[in-house]
């Protein structure tokens, strides 16, 4: 996909998200998210490091809809195409419109 939701892993403990969790293991602490709205564990020694620097740890893709106290916004890897309509997935090596987008090649009978 060209265009994606992603959410502030950051934010959620910024926000004091109810759902976040955390566990130790293997030294490090980890955190997620119980709702599933991103799908990765992440070292929160890690975390904190690159939220220390200006750039900040940046955004994970969601997996599910984000919750209204998340921090999420949409990622668009070509800029160029956006219009009123916002951020369009284009179709994989996209079809000139002159062409269909399928080709029926059988029927069958019942």
């Amino acid at each position: 996909m060209h265009c994606d939701r992603v959410v502030h892993p950051a934010a959620c403990i910024a926000r004091s998200c109810p759902f976040v969790y955390a566990y130790e293991a293997w030294g490090h602490t980890y955190m997620g998210c119980v709702q599933k709205v991103y799908d990765v564990e992440i070292d929160l020694d890690v975390l904190g490091e690159l939220e220390a620097r200006p750039q900040g740890f940046g955004a994970v893709k969601a997996t599910r809809a984000p919750l209204p106290i998340c921090h999420s916004e949409i990622s668009s890897c070509y800029e160029h195409r956006s219009d009123e309509l916002g951020c369009r997935n284009p179709e994989f090596f996209e079809v000139p419109v002159s062409s269909p987008s399928f080709r029926v090649f059988a029927q069958l009978a019942d």
